[in-house]
């Protein structure tokens, strides 16, 4: 059984670890990584203050923990999205999910790439999200760009539209971010091959 404060976040049940990192994450999208309080997690998961220092040394340490389980569920949301389509429909399909992630969770997202210690767990989830991606862009090489380059340009391209969108610096109804995603990283795949 998992329990989770978004469906698409799932924590194990069971340890008061998991629940802390549960109550964290709701704090984060709530009030953001400044407001998010060791006390006030603790609070939300009906323990002493001092509880979550059996865990997490510090605050700094809590948010390490949560931007890790955040770039866990981003390659999964990947992983899915690649094993749904082929060829160039992937790396969109990707490109999606990339933004769609970012959309849904936007204080996580936030969180993942301005984590404060970035310890070698976090580092080591946010490399497996970026291997998916690496093995699309290795697929799709050709002449015009090498993997490596692909890889990054990608990866830049995305992450730029996630953070231009939840900047809202781009005029977007409601759901219309997933289609645009689409639209842009399936053009980018395509000029690629040329």
């Amino acid at each position: 059984m998992s329990t989770s404060h978004r469906d698409d976040l799932p924590i194990p049940r069971g340890d008061l670890r998991a629940s802390l990192l549960t109550a964290a994450l709701a704090q984060l999208e709530e009030s953001g990584a400044a407001n998010l309080s060791l006390r006030a997690v603790a609070r939300a998961c009906g323990v002493s203050a001092m509880a979550p220092y059996r865990h997490f040394k510090d605050k700094n340490a809590l948010l390490d923990a949560v931007a890790a389980h955040g770039f866990e569920a981003l390659a999964q949301a990947l992983e899915a999205a690649d094993a749904g389509a082929s060829g160039s429909e992937a790396l969109a399909a990707q490109g999606a999910a990339y933004v769609a992630f970012a959309c849904r969770h936007p204080a996580l997202f936030r969180l993942m790439f301005t984590a404060p210690c970035q310890p070698s767990e976090t580092l080591r989830e946010g490399s497996r999200a970026y291997a998916i991606l690496q093995r699309r862009a290795a697929a799709l090489a050709g002449p015009a760009m090498s993997a490596e380059d692909l890889t990054l340009a990608a990866w830049s391209l995305v992450h730029g539209l996630a953070a231009l969108i939840l900047d809202r610096r781009i005029p977007l109804a409601s759901g219309e971010s997933d289609a645009l995603a689409r639209r842009i990283t399936l053009g980018f795949a395509r000029l690629t091959r040329l």
